[in-house]
């Protein structure tokens, strides 16, 4: 049922924790099955220098979330806000359908980081194609 990615992400997942004095910081929730995720962030030169996740969720929550830091570290900001469900659900070797919401969130949570950075910043705040998907 689910990949091997899947289950080391659940099992080890990488970049738990809180940066204390985060650039930005995104918080998500799906009430319908209870996951909330919080990412932050640490941007210099328009770049991810850090990452690290909070979770509280199922196993694919937790994979989810791991992943997502593990491919936006290193990014602009441009770059990390293409990463998609898609990209997510992908990189952990897929994800039961009925799972696939982990990954919306984890999409979400990063869109929720880099706007809390941009309007701390003075910036207007990006408008995502989920957000246009919901009006």
């Amino acid at each position: 049922m689910y990949s091997d990615k899947v289950m080391e992400h659940f099992m080890n997942p990488r970049n738990v924790g809180v940066i204390k004095d985060a650039d930005g910081i995104g918080e998500v929730g799906n009430a319908q099955c209870g996951d909330i995720m919080r990412i932050f962030i640490k941007v210099k030169n328009n770049i991810i220098v850090d990452t690290k996740f909070m979770i509280f969720g199922c196993g694919s929550a937790v994979a989810s979330s791991s992943m997502a830091t593990e491919i936006i570290k290193g990014k602009t900001l441009e770059d990390a806000w293409k990463i998609t469900n898609k990209t997510v659900a992908d990189s952990l070797d897929g994800l039961p359908t009925i799972k696939m919401h982990c990954s919306v969130l984890a999409e979400e949570v990063i869109h929720a980081a880099i706007n809390d950075y941009r309007v701390k910043q003075g910036m207007e705040p990006w408008i995502s194609s989920l957000d246009s998907e919901m009006v």
